[in-house]
């Protein structure tokens, strides 16, 4: 099968997925963060609107200096699009933590405004929501010859879903991509505090710890080049593993702390045990 379910990170009982979604009554919110996309945007923009689903997109410029910021604007007095504008650069992650807090549908999905990814993928990204198969669906990439613009890019991709893999005890096969859909309850869980893009790996790390499973489904995909505004540097992957690593870092310190909690608790109980037996 081209689909993959995965089991959950680090010993958790794994979350059973939320019912089917009814027919039709499904919303989706668009997340799209832009920063420099003016070559790209309102042709993404357009793909997304012209796909069938009922939803709402929430378009956010990050501080742009290329026409983005103008173009964003005008974009934004389409029907079901809005338009917000960060007053500096903060990074991908801000956007979209800006983008996050204005959704109200029922599933979230991120979208790139470059043109790497297809808004046509999103039928299939959703139908195992819909279903009630999982919480979680990620879109994965198959890094060929004619998808992929560097031997190192596709490497460090690799190298970062590894990690991902080995410090969650899971199995992915694409922790960076840009499609990553989940229903509205599970992205209000995880408390989101990254700004660049060390917002991937805190998504999925943070997914992991909750105990969600990631469905995973074969997308379509074209990287970028430098020249065609290509935007990730192996300093990002560095920050990806920083950011793994403190996300699993943060669950185990939460354990300790309910650990901790249910001792301390046990404790009291047994001290009063032992005073009304004296008693």
């Amino acid at each position: 099968s081209a689909t993959i379910s995965i089991r959950h990170a680090g010993g958790r009982s794994p979350r059973r997925a939320c019912p089917p979604l009814e027919s039709g009554a499904m919303k989706l919110s668009v997340l799209m963060p832009a920063y420099n996309e003016v070559a790209t945007l309102e042709r993404v923009l357009e793909a997304v609107l012209a796909t069938p689903q009922e939803k709402e997109i929430i378009l956010v410029d990050d501080g742009s200096s290329d026409g983005t910021r103008e173009l964003v604007t005008r974009l934004g007095q389409r029907d079901g699009v809005r338009a917000i504008l960060h007053q500096r650069n903060q990074g991908k992650g801000a956007a979209v933590r800006t983008a996050l807090a204005l959704a109200s549908g029922d599933v979230v999905l991120i979208q790139d405004c470059d043109l790497e990814y297809d808004p046509n993928d999103y039928a299939k990204l959703i139908e195992p929501i819909e279903k009630g198969e999982s919480d979680v669906v990620y879109g994965t990439r198959s890094f060929g010859a004619h998808t992929s613009y560097s031997f190192w890019y596709v490497m460090g991709n690799k190298l970062v879903t590894l990690a991902t893999n080995i410090i969650f005890d899971c199995y992915i096969s694409d922790m960076e991509t840009c499609y990553k859909v989940m229903r509205m309850e599970a992205a209000r869980k995880l408390q989101l505090t990254a700004r660049g893009f060390e917002l991937e790996p805190e998504i999925t790390g943070g997914l992991l710890n909750l105990g969600y499973h990631i469905y995973e489904v074969p997308i379509r995909y074209r990287a970028r080049s430098r020249e065609e505004g290509k935007k990730l540097t192996w300093q990002d992957g560095v920050k990806a593993l920083g950011m793994l690593t403190r996300v699993r870092l943060r669950q185990k310190a939460v354990r300790r702390r309910e650990a901790d909690t249910i001792r301390v608790i046990k404790e009291r109980a047994e001290r009063a045990r032992a005073r009304d037996l004296a008693g």
